[in-house]
């Protein structure tokens, strides 16, 4: 594995979404961080209804080469720290000293578990539990009677690891991540204490010494049914390593949905942690801040920092660079990627199969907004049965006492819902 390669992209992943442009505190995107990867302790997982996950699941494909593979299984994540400005007992949201500004902000600390090394070949079925404690510290804020008060909350985790194999070659490795952290009955409705006991930006990290990772994305056609049911939950396992050279022997299992062999273009001059922009945008963006903006984004943290020194510092050549380099198309075309040429046309629920044109119950249980109350227990009818690229199943549904029904069967915005196969009920009767 070429680790340094790999490292680029898992340091990505990690921090993406970290902190979004414009890199203040006081922004209102900034006030809802961590939003990637969350694994949710189990307790509060359980008081939603399990709505929010409190585990993480990744299925791959190895190849025992040399019938004596090894693998190796690293889980990474983001643990938040709580940063707070606290003056004669009092949370302040900022302080402003000697023309300093300290602002209350989440850090986080870098957690890596790198579990035992683990033979391919072998039927696993194994359980490993991970611990960091809690931890308070202070520091004073020079000439002033306030402190920096940073705290981080009791984690406490478990990692499963079960294989089985395929035929004589293959293996199906399965790798769970689970949030067992203690969570006060008290806590449970305060998403602020619940964040502080949350994996943030979680990913899995899997490679092989004798042997090599399978594409789940473009398998070899032998295994390709083997590949539809591994069942990843919260994650996209790919490729990772250096394309030219075709290496097959590592897996980078992440909550960001990416191609085979990711990879950080070279123009980049350095993190962003705004995956959804352009960098030559945020740069200039960074580059024409107030001078008061400027320095709140200086008090945020150290990445925040790095981010304004090196765009200020950032000569024209480099930042002409920015400006968008033409790449091959990728091997998977777009068009096959989101439009397979076999589309699905059955989906069963509850011992009834149903297809297009088909009526059903809505029963929601995501709870994602206003919609999934007003149309829980109406009537619906099956516009299309639909497959992600996770292989999870959704359906396109149209109501039935919908007066623009026939917009909704005509794919018209406004007049179609999705729903998963599990938030509906067939509906048998006339």
């Amino acid at each position: 594995m070429n680790r340094e390669l790999v490292d680029k992209v898992v340091n990505a992943v990690l921090y993406e979404g970290y902190i979004l442009y414009p890199y203040r505190a006081s922004s209102r995107k900034n006030r809802q961080r961590f939003t990637f990867g969350r694994v949710y302790p189990e307790a509060y997982s359980l008081a939603q209804e399990g709505r929010e996950p409190c585990l993480m699941q990744t299925e791959c494909l190895l190849h025992d080469d040399s019938r004596d593979a090894r693998a190796h299984i690293e889980i990474r994540f983001l643990h938040p720290m709580a940063r707070q400005v606290v003056k004669e007992g009092e949370f302040l949201a900022e302080l402003c000293v000697a023309g300093k500004l300290y602002q209350s902000w989440h850090e986080a600390t870098e957690r890596q578990i790198a579990l035992p090394v683990v033979s391919v070949g072998a039927v696993l079925q194994q359980a490993h539990e991970f611990h960091f404690p809690s931890s308070r510290t202070e520091e004073p804020i020079p000439e002033s009677d306030a402190v920096l008060v940073r705290t981080q909350e009791e984690l406490r985790g478990r990692i499963e690891i079960a294989s089985e194999k395929i035929d004589e070659a293959i293996v199906k490795l399965t790798v769970r991540i689970l949030n067992l952290t203690n969570v006060p009955a008290g806590e449970l409705d305060d998403p602020q204490k619940i964040v502080m006991r949350t994996f943030a930006s979680t990913h899995t990290l899997i490679w092989t010494e004798g042997g090599q990772c399978l594409s789940l994305l473009d398998p070899p056609s032998a295994y390709t049914e083997a590949a539809k049911s591994c069942q990843n939950i919260g994650c996209w396992p790919v490729l990772v390593g250096d394309e030219t050279k075709k290496e097959r022997d590592a897996i980078l299992s992440s909550p960001i949905i990416l191609y085979d062999y990711p990879k950080i273009a070279p123009e980049s001059a350095g993190d962003l942690y705004d995956g959804l922009e352009i960098d030559e945008i945020l740069t200039l963006r960074v580059q024409t801040m107030t001078d008061e903006e400027k320095a709140e984004m200086r008090s945020v943290d150290d990445h925040a920092r790095r981010i304004l020194e090196r765009t200020e510092l950032m000569p024209n050549d480099h930042l002409l660079q920015l400006h968008g380099t033409m790449r091959e198309k990728h091997s998977l075309g777009e068009e096959e990627f989101f439009n397979p040429k076999e589309q699905r046309k059955t989906v069963t629920v509850n011992g009834v199969e149903l297809k297009a044109g088909d009526r059903v119950r809505i029963r929601p249980k995501r709870r994602a907004d206003a919609f999934d109350i007003v149309l829980a227990g109406k009537i619906a009818v099956i516009e299309a049965v639909e497959e992600d690229v996770q292989n999870e199943v959704h359906l396109a549904l149209v109501l039935e006492d919908d007066p623009g029904r026939e917009l909704g069967m005509a794919r018209q915005p406004g007049h179609r819902f999705f729903y998963g196969a599990d938030e509906v009920e067939p509906v048998t009767s006339a």
